[in-house]
């Protein structure tokens, strides 16, 4: 990874990760990133900072993660005043292996780079589509204290 790539590289190096095995985003991650998913689900983090409280979050998570993406597609860049920022549109289609369901989400990220990585990486996702898909509803919706 070059210290001049910019968001778009590393975007697409993001991609690549998300379709490995062992995705490793975090290798993306500046020391000092922040990494904001502002509707996570109740008990979750809106906020993570710093490169190893990130991987020391997600690491057990992904390594246990019931999806196996297989595709990012419809991948829309938006270029910004700021040439350290992307807003990206994308949808991650992959399989549960458990079940066979295939299915896919659609996400919007913010992204901003610094010399080579990631130093703040905003995602919005559909919270309630993904508990659905993986069969999460009672637990989301007992988290906001439904039932």
């Amino acid at each position: 990874m070059s210290e001049n790539a910019g968001p778009r590289e590393i975007f697409e190096q993001m991609q690549r990760h998300w379709l490995e095995p062992a995705g490793r985003f975090g290798d993306l991650l500046a020391d000092d990133a922040i990494v904001e998913t502002p509707f996570a689900p109740p008990g979750s983090p809106t906020r993570v900072e710093g490169r190893e409280e990130w991987l020391r979050r997600t690491e057990p998570e992904r390594a246990n993660f019931p999806v196996r993406f297989e595709e990012v597609r419809n991948v829309v860049v938006h270029e910004t005043a700021d040439p350290e920022v992307i807003v990206v549109e994308y949808e991650l289609a992959g399989v549960i292996p458990a079940t066979g369901y295939r299915g896919s989400e659609s996400f919007i990220g913010v992204l901003r780079v610094r010399e080579g990585k990631v130093v703040h990486w905003r995602e919005y996702q559909n919270t309630l589509a993904i508990a659905a898909v993986l069969g999460r509803l009672p637990d989301l919706a007992a988290a906001y204290g439904g039932s």
